[in-house]
């Protein structure tokens, strides 16, 4: 389940990912798969060899892409999801929710 976005965060990630961008969008995010993380980055593109490529960089797989959907991405959470975003200049999204629980 995702929350703590805006309707217009969400649209701007789905038209980065439909126009072949490599965009990123963190919300909170509630899995009992994964105790322990509070937050998720998905980071899509439609272009499937991009975000592939994207990937490799961080050592994703292809095979851990989530291909359900209109949007295919990463998911991104952890130490990991830290480590990429602030590599990539998009910390401040991740800090944005964590200063909110503050």
């Amino acid at each position: 389940m995702a929350f703590g976005i805006k309707r217009y965060e969400l649209e701007r990630w789905k038209q980065g990912v439909e126009s072949g961008e490599i965009s990123f969008l963190t919300h909170y995010w509630v899995d009992d798969r994964f105790p322990g993380c509070s937050t998720v980055t998905k980071v899509g593109c439609c272009d499937l060899n991009k975000l592939e490529t994207w990937g490799k960089q961080y050592g994703l797989q292809r095979q851990w892409m989530d291909l359900r959907g209109d949007y295919p991405h990463f998911d991104l959470f952890g130490e990991r999801q830290r480590e990429i975003l602030q590599r990539e200049g998009h910390l401040d999204q991740l800090n944005k929710l964590q200063n909110k629980k503050a």
